[in-house]
């Protein structure tokens, strides 16, 4: 899985805050200028390749785009975003990449996180396949051919312990999406639904600290897999 489409899951992927003013320093998503994330990206797929790569974000600060005030966020590796927050939740607004002049705005509102943050709280959000790939036609990439399709995520639990690379918190949200892509798996099973699955840890102060995507395939026409974004340093 290649940095650029990571950036774009994670972005496509968280609490009541009030409207576009200060934003708060100990929220569980981190709007306000000055932060850096270093996530190691492990990605396993089914044919028993493994790939490791690096994703930087940094959080820029508000500014003023179409619809008014929106936090920035930026990857390392030239894509940006915008949120903004109210009593609803955290929601993208807003993306765009170093090929575009100006950000695009989202036809609707991709929720973070959704108000309240209690157990049981869910939204719905446009996903693709990340991972999915087909052995030998091209292109191999399954999202480049099927339509995005609806995710819907869940705040399971609240107050979970986390361990990673940068550290341990003892306030975390876990979030759990499911999806399902009509895909042609092979020619003896024909078309059929496959499971898209992603799991968020959000922890309190610092933001998504880990984040597990499954794509199984089990075809012998396609090829799937298991990407693991883990925190390594934070500030």
């Amino acid at each position: 899985m290649s940095t650029r489409a990571a950036v774009f899951l994670i972005a496509a992927l968280p609490l009541a805050l009030a409207g576009c003013g200060p934003a708060p320093d100990s929220g569980y998503f981190p709007l306000e200028s000055g932060h850096r994330w270093v996530y190691d990206m492990k990605t396993e797929r089914e044919n028993n390749t493994v790939e490791h790569e690096q994703l930087t974000l940094l959080t820029l600060g508000r500014e003023t785009i179409e619809g008014g005030a929106a936090w920035r966020r930026r990857s390392e590796t030239g894509v940006d975003y915008w949120l903004r927050a109210d009593a609803s939740g955290i929601y993208r607004v807003a993306s765009k990449s170093d090929l575009d002049a100006d950000p695009k705005p989202d036809p609707a509102p991709r929720y973070v996180l959704k108000a309240p943050l209690v157990a049981g709280t869910s939204w719905a959000a446009p996903t693709t396949a990340y991972l999915l790939q087909r052995r030998q036609e091209f292109p191999r990439e399954i999202r480049h051919s099927h339509p995005p399709v609806a995710m819907s995520y869940t705040i399971e639990a609240l107050g979970e312990k986390l361990a990673t690379p940068a550290g341990r918190f003892d306030d975390c949200l876990r979030v759990r999406g499911e999806a399902r892509m009509r895909v042609f798996a092979d020619p003896v099973t024909g078309w059929r639904d496959m499971p898209l699955s992603t799991t968020e840890w959000y922890c309190k102060g610092v933001g998504l600290a880990r984040l597990e995507r499954r794509e199984p395939a089990q075809s012998t026409f396609l090829v799937g897999g298991v990407l693991t974004m883990e925190l390594m340093t934070w500030q």
